[in-house]
């Protein structure tokens, strides 16, 4: 069983226990999230299963689609609803002062994760940390958000659809436009509506996987990183690639060469993808990194 499946992940369960859930189901060991969403969040996880667990750090690099539902006048410790509250002040923004707020959070910045992450200190996670009332050092990482439009607006909550880059927080994003308004805020909902080339019209529900209803049809392989330029090897140059050995332009036909990519898929004269290779120094020479055979 070799691809990845689009789960529309439910509200209440961690990705962690969507993979559990498809590995029983699908009898499948060798399954991994390309992407985390809280228990919170609903949407879009794309399960890499089978040989497509060696492709997870080229699929979660991929940017996001978002839609978020913000709550005003309260913060709390987690940035979202589910967490302690920090402080209240029950006010709600002006309509006029919402969509500048919300510009000064597009482009590219630094994005401090929230305490309550999974990111690791000292080689602990950040949250076991906060759990413990111990103090949690981050680091800001750069972040990218290419869209971020105010779609509804209740004064008590509004709701913003957002492209951002891989790693981005949307919890945070709701906090500080909390801080900007001077309302305080937190996150009350949220749904991921895409993932990379992954997207919601293509997700099957968790209930319909667990009791079988309808195909499980994954995404092969050969149609994963469309954005990668291919090769197609010749036999000569998929033995090479079966035993990991650089490839010479005479081991494959150039299918579509855009040197400024550094990764390229290499494809067998059946269409299948077998490798993923980095440009070698010699002129037009692969090396194969990630061998999928």
């Amino acid at each position: 069983m070799d691809g990845v499946l689009i789960i529309d992940k439910p509200e209440g369960l961690t990705s962690h226990d969507v993979v559990a859930i498809a590995r029983r189901t699908l009898g499948e060991k060798r399954i991994g999230h390309t992407g985390t969403l809280d228990p919170l969040a609903t949407g879009v996880l794309a399960l890499a299963c089978g040989r497509a667990t060696r492709l997870v750090r080229f699929l979660t690099a991929s940017d996001k689609d978002y839609e978020a539902t913000i709550r005003f006048g309260r913060a709390t410790d987690t940035f979202d609803i589910t967490g302690e509250e920090t402080a209240r002040t029950d006010a709600e923004p002006a309509a006029a002062a919402l969509e500048p707020a919300v510009a000064q959070l597009r482009g590219d910045y630094l994005q401090m994760p929230p305490a309550y992450s999974a990111k690791k200190v000292g080689g602990q996670r950040a949250y076991e940390l906060a759990r413990r009332d111990e103090p949690v050092v981050l680091t800001p990482v750069p972040v990218s958000v290419t869209r971020a439009e105010v779609t509804s607006f209740t004064g008590a909550t509004a709701t913003v659809t957002l492209t951002c880059s891989a790693g981005f927080y949307v919890r945070t994003f709701a906090h500080e436009l909390g801080q900007i308004l001077g309302t305080g805020a937190c996150l009350e909902a949220l749904r991921r509506t895409r993932s990379g080339e992954f997207r919601l019209t293509e997700a099957l529900t968790l209930d319909a996987l667990q009791q079988g209803v309808g195909d499980v049809d994954l995404i092969p392989l050969e149609q994963l990183l469309p954005g990668f330029p291919s090769v197609v090897v010749t036999d000569e140059g998929l033995t090479r690639v079966s035993h990991g050995r650089a490839l010479e332009v005479s081991h494959f036909s150039v299918d579509s060469d855009r040197p400024d990519q550094p990764w390229v898929r290499i494809l067998d004269g059946t269409g299948r993808l077998m490798a993923l290779a980095t440009r070698g120094n010699a002129p037009y020479s692969l090396h194969p990194s990630v061998v999928l055979t």
